[in-house]
């Protein structure tokens, strides 16, 4: 079983790359398909990863077989649409308020495209970043911290819940069977917040895997 953090420092085979912000899979068969990493550089690019591209982890690290060159060539997660739309021709005008009567000038609608970010996430998937929210039958229980994945089949086994008071922070580790639903900013589970309450609160056993699957 290995570590798959949101918000790891990301290393390519030839040097360090940016950040993890999301985890993508199905929600349905519980299989992580793609990571989102972000560049240190600028424009700060969201990169749409492979998960067969993970080469090692740890719980604040993540190293890819690819080359910056190749994790640039691949897919950006965010990109823009163009809605079509009309606006009032005043609007056109530097200062709406102070139209000049100009002979011929037209206060018409104006046909314009507006544009709007949408995220690349596969058909049928979701992502999911750090501190997306945990909520238990009756209520909010605490943040998503981590996942837990068997690298036989990259699917999540279980998940870790950052659960925080005023002097201090528990990670719970839940199985994934204690998952009622996923949508794309919350995770909802079958269990009560007195149930979460007692799970075991012992420290995860974290190391170092290198991730042995096909694919480059």
């Amino acid at each position: 079983m290995i570590d798959l953090p949101t918000q790891a420092e990301v290393h390519c085979a030839d040097g360090i790359f940016g950040r993890t912000t999301y985890i993508i899979g199905n929600p349905v068969n519980r299989q992580i398909t793609h990571l989102v990493v972000q560049s240190l550089l600028p424009p700060f690019r969201e990169t749409l990863v492979p998960v067969n591209q993970v080469a090692e982890t740890t719980d604040n690290r993540i190293k890819l077989k690819c080359t910056r060159a190749d994790l640039n060539q691949m897919e950006a997660f965010e990109y823009e649409e163009y809605i079509p739309t009309e606006l009032p021709g005043y609007l056109q005008w530097p200062d709406p308020h102070d139209v000049p009567a100009i002979p011929g000038y037209s206060m018409e609608p104006v046909a314009t495209f507006i544009p709007l970010k949408r995220q690349n996430v596969p058909p049928g998937e979701l992502a999911l970043r750090r501190g997306a929210r945990v909520e238990a039958t009756d209520g909010y229980v605490g943040q998503v911290d981590e996942l837990l994945i068997n690298f036989n089949n990259m699917q999540v086994t279980h998940l870790v819940l950052l659960e925080r008071h005023i002097f201090q922070k528990r990670e719970i580790t839940i199985p994934v069977s204690q998952i009622d639903h996923v949508d794309e900013s919350t995770i909802y589970l079958k269990l009560d917040r007195q149930s979460v309450e007692a799970l075991p609160t012992a420290p995860i056993q974290r190391w170092t895997r290198s991730v042995s699957r096909g694919g480059a």
